[in-house]
């Protein structure tokens, strides 16, 4: 063969096999975009590099039980649409248990039981209707849901804290401790004296629209890794792509392009998305240009709020159902894992949302108090053997919703072929599953413009 035809060659292989779009970080926002662009016949490169994928939404092995371990209990809403259209491409969908309507069983500080359970009729009355049975609630109670139905009222400002805008709404205490705190909690990661009352009701209007499923729970039914990021590695291989973790990713720009590097390889590209967390974007970018300055000085000073969940294994079942709401607690919420994926896995997980004041305890602190908390709650845990015990701390798991944070970035930059994602691109939602796919797959749909442009 000639050196000529060997070198034509050489050079149309290397186009076959280099990617059209790399995208930078392996979570649910890196590989919602790698699998939307995949789905369109796009080459992806997805650069992770970490050793495994997930991000903040990974599952790890347990050494001594050789269960898998999620890095954190993570609930969908049936208001997930673009989470529930990406599990449907890679084919697991199916793998979420969403509830028929809004259910929630929950244990009062004083140990009273009882459950909000919405009946089967259009939305949003299906929420008034259940609040009007809920044996928790009183009249005054009941009332003070109905004058929350105007959502669309303008609200006490932008500046205002949850409370302050439940407040402003009339909501009564009560159900403000049994309901709204909750749920405000688990959606913003954060206290509601310090999370935005706006953010909290953007979660509202997703919810409790007038479509009944939006506000039903979808609980995975398998471990993190198995609903989404193994079954996404597989998608984009079958469709030709590459994921590649221990893959650390830097990007040089200037105004005009931007360019990859991994390690000492240069990785060349059309597009480039980055779908990192926020606090990693200043690392991704080696002397960021001038318009990127401002995004990356923003990401420098968004503020993160911490989530601790601890997994506890007894000798026998002690959850009377998949999951219990422990309102006015360290520990917001029970969630019971053989319930959920099935009888190999035997342990409960105790999950405390915004959780300034325990990230810092130790293991034994936290674990005593999430014992304690629950034994107080239920009686099948005062008699049960407490045999192991794993505490999971993500100090950074969600960016602050708190009024007066950094502006969030666009999907596009100024850099050409440059795009961003993940949870904290300004998408309109709080730090969320969802907020993260709505990013990834407006980063894909930018790429494809630019690609198609070009």
């Amino acid at each position: 063969m000639q050196n000529s035809e060997f070198r034509q060659r050489s050079r149309a292989l290397h186009s076959e096999l280099t990617p059209e779009v790399i995208i930078i970080g392996g979570g649910f926002s890196g590989l919602s975009a790698a699998t939307a662009l995949a789905e369109r016949g796009v080459r992806v490169l997805v650069l992770e590099a970490r050793p495994s994928l997930g991000g903040r939404a990974s599952s790890f092995t347990d050494p001594s039980t050789g269960e898998r371990v999620d890095n954190g209990q993570h609930v969908l809403t049936g208001a997930y649409r673009e989470t529930f259209r990406f599990l449907r491409r890679i084919g697991t969908a199916a793998d979420v248990h969403l509830q028929a309507g809004l259910a929630i069983d929950i244990v009062e500080r004083s140990g009273r039981a009882s459950r909000l359970a919405c009946p089967s009729i259009p939305a949003p009355l299906h929420l008034l209707a259940g609040a009007m049975k809920w044996s928790a609630l009183g009249w005054r109670d009941r009332l003070a849901l109905v004058r929350l139905g105007r959502l669309s009222r303008p609200g006490p400002g932008p500046r205002a804290n949850v409370r302050e805008w439940l407040e402003w709404h009339g909501q009564t205490p009560r159900l403000v401790e049994l309901l709204w705190e909750p749920l405000a909690v688990a959606a913003l990661n954060q206290s509601i004296d310090q999370a935005s009352g706006a953010a909290f009701a953007a979660v509202l209007r997703c919810m409790f629209t007038t479509r009944r499923l939006d506000s039903s729970l979808g609980l995975p039914l398998k471990p993190l890794d198995e609903l989404y990021a193994l079954p996404s590695k597989a998608y984009i291989e079958r469709q030709g792509g590459e994921v590649r973790t221990h893959a650390p990713a830097r990007v040089s720009a200037d105004a005009a392009s931007a360019s990859v590097r991994v390690r000492d390889d240069e990785v060349p590209a059309r597009a480039v998305i980055c779908a990192t967390a926020w606090y990693s974007l200043p690392a991704v970018f080696e002397n960021p240009p001038a318009p990127l300055e401002s995004v990356i000085e923003a990401a420098r000073l968004t503020a993160a709020s911490p989530i601790v969940t601890v997994n506890l294994w007894f000798d026998r079942d002690v959850c009377p159902s998949p999951f219990v709401g422990l309102p006015g607690r360290a520990m917001q919420w029970v969630f019971d894992k053989r319930a959920l994926l099935g009888d190999a896995i035997s342990h409960v997980s105790a999950v405390s949302s915004g959780a300034e004041s325990l990230v810092g305890q130790s293991n034994e602190e936290i674990v005593a108090l999430a014992l304690g908390e629950l034994k107080a709650a239920l009686a099948t845990v005062r008699a049960a053997e407490l045999r192991r015990s794993v505490v999971v701390r993500e100090r950074r798991a969600t960016f602050s919703v708190a009024p007066g944070q950094p502006p969030r970035p666009p999907t596009l930059t100024r850099v050409p072929g440059l795009f961003l994602a993940g949870d904290w691109i300004d998408t309109g939602l709080p730090a969320t599953i969802e907020g993260a796919v709505v990013s990834g797959h407006a980063a894909a749909d930018a790429a494809m413009t630019f690609l198609r442009a070009g």
